[in-house]
């Protein structure tokens, strides 16, 4: 497959085909993991993880969803054990959220799993074919990151 320079609509195809091994080998380890997560689900304990402490409306923001969504959303974490409702610090009426012991290892059981797919994967690349994938990934992830913000822009 041969890449051309520029953004074109092509070059964005040929990514997204070859991005489904990828995208197929995080769902496989979503679905392995016990208790069975939704997307939406391990978004939110993703950012969680990434910002403990937040509050609902954080989280909501994060997800790009209503208030009234990620309040139901936390609300099965919660009843799941997967998230803790603290109250605010400076203000008691705010709730912050934390990850709790279960799911922390539910999300390094994850990665573990995932980590060895893709290793089983990359094992069948050349040396030269992994090291182009890591630079080209690595270039990738820095663009999507949002200047005004320095968060990565996220999707299910």
């Amino acid at each position: 497959m041969a890449l051309l320079e520029g953004a074109d609509p092509m070059h964005a195809a040929a990514i997204d085909d070859a991005a489904q091994a990828l995208l197929f080998a995080w769902d496989q380890a979503r679905e392995q993991v016990t208790p069975r997560l939704s997307w939406p689900q391990l978004n939110a304990l993703l950012a969680v993880e990434r910002a403990e402490g937040i509050n609902l409306g954080g989280l909501a923001a994060e997800l790009g969803m209503l208030l009234s969504s990620a309040s139901r959303l936390c609300d099965r974490l919660v009843a799941n054990g997967m998230v803790e409702r603290v109250p605010g610090r400076a203000d008691r009426r705010e709730i912050a959220l934390y990850l709790t012991a279960s799911s922390r290892a539910l999300l390094a059981e994850l990665r573990r799993i995932r980590r060895l797919a893709l290793s089983e994967t990359l094992e069948r690349m050349s040396l030269a074919g992994r090291a182009a994938l890591l630079r080209g990934l690595t270039e990738f992830a820095a663009a999507a990151t949002d200047e005004t913000t320095g968060a990565a822009a996220r999707s299910a």
